[in-house]
This record gives C-alpha cells, sequence and structure tokens, in this order.
C-alpha cells in the first residue's frame, strides 16, 4: 500500500492503524516518489490526499486509489469519483473505515496503460431456465433505485445476486456495504448501522461513521433482515422514507443516499403476523421481490457449477486437477441440501484432497460420502418432512463445526442462524 500526502498527524495515525493490520506500508509526500514507487513495486492500493489522488488517478498504469477527505462534502466526493479515484474515505480513518475502504479497493478493476482490466467472476453461474429468469430480472431492477427483498434458503446465494445488482447499476464505482443482522450482537447493531457521537454511551470515546453513512451513494445489503429486533425496524423504516440516518446520541439527522437491498431466508409475512416484523416495513422492503431457487429445482446447473468450482479452487489451491465426467454426473443426481454452498465446499474438499489429475467417481464417494439412493428403495416413513427436517439440521450443523473445527460463531454464520440459535439446537440434538 502507497500512503500518499503531506506528513501531519492525521497520516500518521492512519499510517499506525494499517501496520496495526499486517499490511506492508510505503509513505510519500510528493507525487513523484509516488510515480517512482509504483513503477518499481507491486501495489494494491493508493490512500492519498484529494489533489493527490486525482493525480494518482490520471495515470495510466496504477492499482485502485482512495481520496480521504477531512470533512464530509457530497459535490467533492462525486466529483473525485467521476474523476477516476476508485473510493472516499473521511478522516479520522478508524479500523471499520479502513476494513470498507480496502474490501472495496480489492474489488475493484485495475487499470493498464488507460484500460480496466477486470478481476472480478461472474457468480451467477447457470443457463437453466429458472437462472435466465432471475438474471433478467436482475438486469431490469439494476438500473433503478428501488428497494429490493431476495429471499431463498441457506447457501443459494442471495448476497451474490445483491452483488450483482450493485455491479449492474449506476452505483457500481460506489460501494457494496453488505451487513449480516443476525452476525452482530443487538446491543451493538444500532452503533454500526447509524453510528455514534462522542459520549453517547460508556465506550463511545469518539464519533464513529455508521455503515449507512459509509455506503452513502453506494448500496448497503442487509442479510437476515428476519433478525433485526423490532426497536431498529423503526429507525430502518425512517431511512427508506426519509433518506436519513441519526447517528446514537445525536440530534441532527444526516441525509444519504443509498440503494437498499436486503435479504432473508425466512417467511416475513409469518414473521409480521407473528409481532416479529413490522408490517409497514415490509411492504417497504418488498417493493421487488427477487427468489433464488434452491439448487435441487436447477439440477441442469450443476454441472457447469461444479466445473466453475473445480476450475476456481484449483487455481487457488494450485492443483491441476479435473472432474471425470461420471463424477459430474453423480454431483448432478444429489439434492444438495445446503444448495450452491454445499456443492462448492464439497468441490473445494475434492480438490485439496485429490491424490491425482482426475477426480474419479470412486474418490468422490469416500471423500464425500455421496452415495445417491434410487426412489424405489424409499420407504414410506422417510416422507416425514418433520423428521427429514431434523435429520438435515444435525446433518448441516455438523459439518458447520467440522469446516469451522468446532468454532460455534463461525459456524452459525455459515448456517446463517444467529450464534444463541446455533447453541440451542447443539443441546436439543446433543451435539456437542
Amino acid at each position: 500500500m502507497l500512503l500518499l500526502g503531506p506528513d501531519d498527524e492525521a497520516r500518521r495515525a492512519l499510517h499506525l492503524l494499517i501496520d496495526r493490520r499486517g499490511l506492508a506500508v510505503v509513505a510519500a509526500n510528493e507525487l513523484e516518489s509516488a510515480k517512482k514507487h509504483l513503477a518499481a513495486a507491486d501495489c494494491d492500493v493508493v490512500m492519498a490526499a484529494p489533489e493527490m489522488a486525482l493525480d494518482v488517478a490520471k495515470l495510466g498504469e496504477r492499482p485502485p486509489v482512495i481520496a480521504i477527505l477531512r470533512t464530509r462534502d457530497a459535490a467533492t466526493s462525486q466529483a473525485l469519483l467521476a474523476a477516476g479515484v476508485d473510493d472516499i474515505a473521511l478522516e479520522p480513518v478508524d479500523e471499520l473505515a479502513l476494513g470498507l475502504a480496502l474490501h472495496h479497493a480489492a474489488t475493484r478493476p485495475r487499470h493498464r496503460n488507460g484500460a480496466i482490466e477486470i478481476t472480478t467472476e461472474t457468480a451467477l453461474v447457470g443457463d437453466g431456465p429458472a437462472m435466465t429468469k432471475l438474471r433478467a430480472m436482475i438486469k431490469t431492477v439494476a438500473v433503478t433505485k428501488t428497494t429490493v427483498l431476495v429471499t431463498g434458503e441457506t447457501g443459494t446465494g442471495k448476497e451474490l445476486v445483491a452483488r450483482a445488482i450493485h455491479e449492474s447499476s449506476p452505483r457500481h464505482a460506489q460501494r457494496f456495504v453488505a451487513v449480516n443482522c443476525a452476525a452482530i450482537p443487538e446491543a451493538l447493531l444500532e452503533s454500526e448501522l447509524f453510528g455514534h457521537v462522542r459520549g453517547a454511551f460508556t465506550d463511545a470515546v469518539r464519533d464513529k461513521t455508521g455503515l449507512f453513512e459509509e455506503g452513502d451513494l453506494g448500496t448497503v445489503f442487509l442479510d437476515e433482515i428476519g433478525e433485526m429486533p423490532l426497536a431498529l425496524q423503526s429507525k430502518l423504516l425512517r431511512v427508506l422514507q426519509e433518506s436519513e440516518i441519526r447517528r446514537v446520541g445525536d440530534t441532527q439527522p444526516i441525509s444519504i443516499d443509498v440503494r437498499l437491498i436486503a435479504a432473508t431466508l425466512r417467511d416475513l409475512m409469518a414473521e409480521v403476523a407473528a409481532g416479529r416484523f413490522r408490517e409497514d416495513l415490509y411492504y417497504r422492503l418488498n417493493v421487488v421481490p427477487l427468489h433464488v431457487p434452491p439448487l435441487r429445482d436447477r439440477p441442469e446447473d450443476i454441472p457447469a457449477l461444479a466445473r466453475h468450482f473445480a476450475t476456481r479452487h484449483a487455481e487457488r489451491h494450485q492443483r491441476a486437477v479435473t472432474l471425470a465426467p461420471d463424477v459430474i454426473e453423480a454431483l448432478s443426481a444429489q439434492p444438495w441440501p445446503g444448495n450452491v454452498r454445499d456443492l462448492e465446499n464439497t468441490i473445494e474438499r475434492l480438490v485439496v484432497l485429490a491424490d491425482g489429475p482426475v477426480i474419479e467417481r470412486g474418490f468422490l464417494e469416500a471423500v464425500a460420502n455421496l452415495k445417491p439412493t434410487p426412489a424405489s428403495q424409499t420407504d414410506d416413513h422417510e416422507l416425514s418432512i418433520k423428521k427429514a427436517t431434523r435429520t438435515l439440521e444435525q446433518d448441516l450443523i455438523r459439518r458447520a463445526l467440522g469446516v469451522t473445527q468446532g468454532n460455534r460463531t463461525n459456524a452459525a454464520r455459515l448456517l446463517e442462524i444467529s450464534h444463541r440459535a446455533l447453541l440451542y439446537k447443539m443441546k436439543e440434538y446433543g451435539i456437542s
């Protein structure tokens, strides 16, 4: 990373923050020094004062550029972005703001000799009728600012759909801020979303920018919106109605311009009926509903997905392996209760453990334990939805705990349920 600008207290504080993240950083005061560094070394990102950020953005070959502003100014931010700067950060840059800026920079294209080199890859793989229809809907809604509610089972790719909407929209050069409402403790969620002012509560030693402010001019994705506490739902409703937020402890509203996409695996109408979700918020969110079908309903996409994941993880782990045709056939016959994520995890495991250049059917059955049961062998008692659901839950929990080596917090994140819900289910099923 290259840190470019005057050697002042703010830059020294940012330098220390970057150091604490374990990142290699070089500081420079002048553009000529920055040019020499960029020519001599591989640099992933440049963080610079606005004028210098503009100068670097004009270079033919350069990494993503983040401009650091001293004050919040929408007109200045838009001018910088229009001139080629990739992202904006506000001083003082805290841990959250730095992480978001670096994540956004990592997903931005690199500029090579005046042209843009695209480094991201298409996430929505599959040419079956369901995915073709879904991609068409994404293309239609992407050009608007309308709120979208994405529904679907765990592992179907709801966040990928949200990212596809953002990347296809006029806001694609701005931030995509993803928030898992179930992963943040209820006591902290309001501060994370809306920020707080100094002194708002005991540990509020300085002002904090919330995720909605960080996503200004871009897209905010609220995953597991059904887990949001009722008290916060009214504040989210105000964001949608008034396009403004209010930091915890503050009396002044802050205007924002964000495109909101929400996702859930819950039946929100059932949650409304149970009194756990606001009806007015539901209708505000459900302007354009997009349902991501489970993998069992689009088996025609499994071969393309399997090859896609095999290629991706072979490159990632530097393994020269491919899938035999009968392996593709066996994978296509599976129900995949964990959907696309389940399939990808299986493919990665096969690639990592492969003992030869071609993954064969026998190896698949030995490593992944996938053995399709013919329909004729299905007994009547196996048709119980209640029994099948309990069996599926136990299997998914054990898989998640295995993948995370027993880390229950990470396992809950994989399962897309709250940590409390995971502990309850582990106790219910006797899983230690």
